[in-house]
């Protein structure tokens, strides 16, 4: 049986002899006999049968890794990818002339010329995904405005039906969102500066509401801010740049392109096969087994490999034509 409410001690005013409770209520671990429910942080089956005192939040799981974020490991892996193929494919076709210093004078080129070009793409990018959220924001916030009550509890319940939430349910969140955003003095303002923190408006304004709640489960979107474009256009631009290193090294130290070729081929090889298990790895792509890791490793080589050999084909049969 649960225990009930605590009642804390009050002490009495020597004034007037009112009595001041000193602190606010204590529940209990998972229920409570008082008039005020029992807050969501208070609750806990700690002491529930079976769970033999441990909290369910110390129960750990197989893989309690923290995966690094999404967006970066996109960036890194877009930016080292073409980094390593590219200019690797580039420097094997021209090395069928035979001669290292157009190898690397033609390498360096197109390292920088496309370390930058990278790095523009990832900026505009994510800014014309910020402008398509920023569209929608408009048009999905004014769709609210304009709609009326029973059309937003379809759009609701089209976002949590096929989860699982049942129809009431899914009118009484619909409601509540509608209220928030529609009733409160604070409307949504889906041109608000991503920097949060640096608005004079509330901090949590321009994602509550139901048009960020639209936007967000029933649209797939979500805001994107200024320092995640210069942040992707970094991330992307450097890593072309070092990826793009690794197979242009032999040709500065041999003046033979084939030997140099040779070298960059191992070389590169050897990098693709990291890269993979470490994309394998970060990603969580290779789940607790070993063949995660062996197939990233390969799938990475295979493309790799592809690329330079169909370049140094073309280049090789255009220069005997």
């Amino acid at each position: 049986m649960s225990a009930p409410a605590v009642a804390l001690p009050a002490r009495q005013n020597a004034a007037d002899g009112a009595n001041l409770t000193i602190r606010p209520p204590v529940w209990s671990i998972d229920h409570s006999d008082a008039p005020q429910s029992t807050p969501l942080p208070a609750k806990c089956a700690r002491h529930e049968l079976g769970r033999e005192g441990v909290c369910c939040k110390e129960l750990k799981d197989e893989d309690e890794r923290t995966l690094i974020n999404p967006d970066v490991v996109r960036d890194v892996v877009i930016g080292l990818s073409d980094g390593l193929t590219v200019p690797f494919a580039l420097t094997a076709g021209l090395s069928s002339l035979g001669n290292s210093r157009v190898v690397v004078l033609g390498g360096i080129a197109e390292l920088i010329a496309g370390a930058i070009s990278m790095g523009i793409g990832g900026f505009l990018a994510s800014q014309a995904e910020r402008d398509h959220y920023r569209f929608q924001a408009r048009h999905t916030a004014a769709r609210v405005l304009r709609s009326c009550a029973g059309e937003m509890e379809r759009e609701v319940y089209a976002v949590l039906g096929p989860v699982g939430v049942d129809e009431s349910l899914s009118r009484r969140v619909a409601n509540c969102l509608r209220e928030v955003e529609i009733g409160s003095d604070a409307e949504y303002n889906p041109n608000a500066p991503a920097d949060i923190e640096s608005s004079s408006k509330l901090k949590f304004q321009p994602t509550v509401g139901l048009t960020p709640f639209l936007l967000k489960f029933g649209e797939g979107i979500e805001e994107v801010s200024v320092s995640r474009m210069y942040t992707s256009a970094f991330t992307i631009g450097m890593g072309y740049l070092l990826g793009g290193l690794i197979p242009l090294l032999p040709y500065f130290f041999f003046q033979q392109a084939h030997v140099a070729l040779l070298w960059s081929c191992i070389i590169t090889g050897i990098i693709l096969l990291i890269f993979g298990v470490v994309k394998a790895r970060v990603t969580g792509a290779a789940g607790s087994g070993i063949g995660g890791y062996v197939w990233g490793a390969v799938s990475t080589l295979m493309v790799g490999g592809a690329a330079a050999g169909a370049a140094y084909g073309i280049v090789a049969a255009l220069e005997s034509a």
